[in-house]
């Protein structure tokens, strides 16, 4: 049997009047376009087993916000299996980054299907920021653990 799939990725928070809030990201493409609830995730995205998923987490939150993290600033948020089997591994840093200028890398698929075309599409379309109770709303259900990890980090 072939391994889970791992993704690595980083929840950035900010304090913004004494509560917290984290920087969620919504995936690009059009099979995403009308999802909202359940659809959004830190940012993130897979790596071989062989990998550090350290360095994976930094390299996808570069790819997908534009914005460099420096490493020595992270905590460990462990890991959750999401309902398809994909293994995630999450890190935390302190930083605020303009959710309305996060530019991502591109995919390209057939679209629309069995059309013969290929279109590009940004991996996200949108980030923004949301307090806890908003955020795991918009979460992938599985990815609200690591907010309660966070919280506990904080405290």
């Amino acid at each position: 049997m072939a391994a889970a799939k791992r993704s690595a990725g980083i929840l950035l928070y900010r304090t913004s009047g004494g509560v917290p809030e984290v920087l969620l990201v919504h995936p690009g493409g059009p099979f995403w376009a009308r999802r909202d609830a359940g659809a959004w995730s830190i940012p993130k995205g897979e790596y071989e087993e062989a990998d550090d998923p350290l360095a994976a987490a930094l390299r996808e939150f570069e790819e997908e916000t534009g914005t460099a993290l420096d490493a020595c600033e992270l905590r460990d948020l462990g890991e959750v299996k999401q309902k398809g089997g994909k293994v995630v591994s999450a890190f935390a840093a302190e930083g605020d980054i303009d959710a309305d200028n996060v530019r991502s890398n591109t995919f390209t698929m057939e679209w629309p299907p069995r059309s013969g075309r290929m279109a590009e599409f940004p991996e996200i379309d949108r980030a923004g920021w949301f307090v806890l109770d908003e955020a795991r709303e918009k979460l992938n259900p599985a990815q609200a653990e690591f907010l309660d990890r966070l919280l506990e980090r904080l405290s």
